[in-house]
């Protein structure tokens, strides 16, 4: 398979999953379940990003400035911070682990 086959390939496979997302019936989607089921995907999804974000580089695990900074603004969080605080202080926690480091 060649580059511009698989990039057509994945735009048909695109194109036809946002239309399938049309198709679905609107009495499917008033569902309470399809409500809570949609909520714990976006959670997922999101967790998973965060997670591969936090600990992976290429192929490897490691520990590096980006976990103190999850941490940190992690605590900020559950602190109810404000929102530019839990970054501001995400920001400082992975610059001095790698000033120290």
């Amino acid at each position: 398979m060649t580059l511009w086959s698989a990039i057509l390939l994945a735009c048909a496979a695109t194109y036809l999953t946002k239309w399938a997302g049309y198709a679905v019936p609107a009495r499917w989607l008033q569902n309470p379940r399809m409500a809570r089921v949609a909520g714990a995907i976006t959670v997922a999804l999101l967790s998973a990003l965060t997670v591969m974000n936090t600990f992976a580089s290429g192929t490897a695990l490691v520990l590096d400035a980006r976990l103190a900074a999850l941490a940190a603004a992690a605590l900020a969080l559950w602190l109810q911070l404000p929102f530019l605080l839990v970054v501001v202080l995400g920001a400082a926690a992975a610059g001095l682990v790698r000033w120290w480091g």
